[in-house]
């Protein structure tokens, strides 16, 4: 297994839970067949790696009276070790084990955590600048996440379009706020300028790892590339552009037509939605503008999840 596979279990500790309980049942039906007891208990030590990184979340006591069970197991397993130094080496053996599984776990998720954190401070950060545009970020992420549940995607993908949907306009703060909150029209100058902020945001995070592995980065530089291949920064068409960045452009229109700019008033959901449509297989992907739609009903009532 290499160190990429591993982090990408780690990051899923529901595997090493049912990685724990076949490894029980496995060593269990070992007993019962009779094989040789120094092939049988290498098992319950690795079944005891996987209950410290399957149950790293659990409270001190869960954790210290389960791993004692599975000594108390093992011990009804090998009566010649049933003496009190014996004992009390097992237990310390497991809980060491077990205390090192759960400390490797916890340091895993705490740096996914903090991950998470810099990027809701640099989306807030964005956000701050311009009091129209408030909750953009987050508000995008949102319905982005809808869209991609409706499209039964893994928890994996709709956690990378969490994330995509908040850093996408990350580029923005490179931005000057005098063409950034100009109430006017902006010249073909300023909007070239406006239209770099893909490249900006990229540039920004490109060096972040954890981005370029899992798809980040894309969302960022082509969330503006169209369906019909008329977007920024590079002109991308239908499925050359990146899906998360596909779901991420809807999102992004609807909660920028849905919401008060500096240079124009809201629009009514009506009007927005039949604008989306209007746009289906232009400016974006038809059958994530399905999706995206089906998330309102006939009376274009937002569901209750998406407001």
């Amino acid at each position: 297994m290499n160190t990429k596979t591993f982090i990408n279990w780690l990051n899923n500790p529901v595997y090493f839970r049912c990685g724990f309980y076949f490894l029980m049942a496995f060593n269990i039906l070992l007993f019962v067949l009779q094989i040789k007891q120094d092939q049988l208990f290498s098992f319950f030590i690795i079944a005891t790696i996987f209950f410290g990184i399957g149950f790293y979340n659990r409270t001190s006591w869960f954790l210290i009276v389960s791993t004692t069970f599975i000594v108390a197991l093992r011990l009804l397993m090998d009566k010649n070790q049933w003496h009190l130094s014996a004992v009390l080496l097992l237990e310390l053996t497991y809980l060491i084990t077990m205390a090192i599984s759960v400390g490797i776990m916890r340091s895993t998720q705490k740096i996914k955590d903090d991950n998470l954190e810099l990027i809701l401070a640099l989306s807030k950060a964005l956000d701050s600048r311009d009091t129209y545009t408030s909750y953009h970020s987050n508000n995008v992420s949102r319905y982005a996440i809808e869209i991609a549940r409706k499209m039964h995607l893994s928890d994996k993908e709709i956690d990378v379009i969490h994330k995509g949907g908040l850093l996408h306009d990350i580029g923005k703060i490179g931005i000057s706020e005098d063409i950034l909150l100009k109430p006017g029209k902006l010249t073909n100058e300023e909007y070239s300028v406006i239209k770099r902020h893909p490249v900006i945001g990229y540039d920004m995070i490109k060096h972040v790892s954890d981005f370029i592995e899992n798809g980040i980065l894309e969302i960022v530089l082509h969330h503006h590339e169209r369906y019909d291949g008329k977007g920024y920064p590079f002109g991308l068409k239908g499925d050359q552009i990146p899906l998360g960045a596909r779901i991420i452009a809807i999102a992004d229109t609807f909660d920028a037509m849905t919401s008060k700019r500096v240079y124009r008033n809201e629009i009514d959901l009506e009007s927005t939605l039949v604008e989306i449509e209007k746009n289906k297989g232009l400016q974006f992907d038809p059958e994530i503008t399905d999706v995206f739609l089906s998330l309102f009903d006939r009376n274009n009532q937002y569901n209750r999840n998406i407001v």
